[in-house]
């Protein structure tokens, strides 16, 4: 198919009539609509006319059965009207400005500064439980007395080992919320 003048003259009126390019290719026959869109934009054609929506008929309000005409109705708020694809549409949501703030460990209060270890000072029966923040001049490890096999202090043993039957549990309750 080409683009004769005259098939060109009819795209620019039926254009700015406000027909959509799916109406115009149906109304030159032999065209589809993407070639009517590439046409327009080859030819610079721009703003246009929009389309007249056919006018709907205005709707009676219904009243429920049990209200009769003299009981007034409570006022409603208003309803907003959306059109197109809202369903994928993410509306903005506030977010409450939540500062967060490091929490200290208790166990950092309880290890004394003199059983506090560093990265050197650590041996097999040393606890080697991490204490802040690596990148800080202030992290450090625990230090405290670790029973042999063990890298932790009973502590924090009881902190890094669960028993079997709570890891089980803790799994099924994950489970009934999915």
């Amino acid at each position: 198919m080409s683009w004769t003048d005259e098939r060109v003259e009819l795209l620019k009126k039926l254009w700015t009539d406000g027909l959509s390019a799916s109406q115009i290719a149906a109304e030159l026959g032999g065209v589809t609509r993407n070639a009517v869109i590439g046409k327009v934009h080859r030819l610079g054609l721009s703003g246009r006319a929009k389309a007249v929506a056919p006018a709907a008929k205005p709707r009676r309000a219904r009243t429920p059965a049990t209200a009769s005409p003299a009981t007034p109705r409570p006022a409603q708020a208003p309803v907003a009207q959306s059109r197109g694809a809202t369903a994928l549409k993410m509306e903005p949501m506030e977010e409450a400005a939540v500062e967060v703030q490091p929490q200290t460990e208790p166990v950092a209060e309880i290890v004394p500064i003199t059983e506090r270890a560093t990265i050197l000072t650590l041996t097999e029966r040393t606890c080697k439980w991490p204490i802040g923040d690596p990148s800080t001049q202030d992290f450090y490890f625990c230090g405290r007395h670790s029973d042999p096999g063990v890298p932790y202090c009973a502590h924090h043993c009881r902190i890094a080992y669960q028993p079997v039957n709570d890891r089980r549990r803790d799994k099924d309750r994950k489970a009934l919320r999915a």
